[in-house]
């Protein structure tokens, strides 16, 4: 099974990746419009040959567009979309890039770790070997 963890952003997409029951940070896509991260979404999850996709789902009014987003997600690819509790997962990226010191030009990929926070903790509540 192949996982792809997404954080959504209204300007980032932050991809994680995982084929086992560890994820890994894997791309940040900045865009301009859901039909071109759409688009790019496909053509990874087509390269990557993945079978599952796990949202961050935060709360508030941004729940929504990420839920509007993972449907027309599903709609386009026909893979199982699932969602993923993400609360304060990009400020516990941000706390774990400045404790490993990371430069604060990597700092700026904060959206991918904290695609792979999302997706690990998926995986601890799901995998199973």
């Amino acid at each position: 099974m192949k996982y792809l963890g997404i954080d959504f952003g209204l300007n980032n997409l932050g991809l994680s990746y995982a084929e086992g029951p560890l994820s890994e940070p894997f791309s940040q896509y900045h865009y301009t419009s859901q039909k071109k991260a759409l688009e790019f979404l496909k053509r990874v999850i087509k390269k990557e040959q993945i079978n599952t996709i796990i949202i961050g789902l935060p709360e508030g009014r941004l729940a929504e567009k990420v839920k509007d987003f993972g449907t027309r997600l599903h709609q386009q690819t026909n893979l199982p979309v699932f969602y993923q509790d993400e609360t304060l997962s990009t400020k516990e990226a941000k706390q774990k890039m400045l404790e490993a010191h990371f430069p604060q030009k990597k700092r700026r990929q904060d959206h991918r770790i904290a695609a792979a926070i999302i997706l690990q903790s998926y995986l601890d509540d799901h995998y199973k070997s």
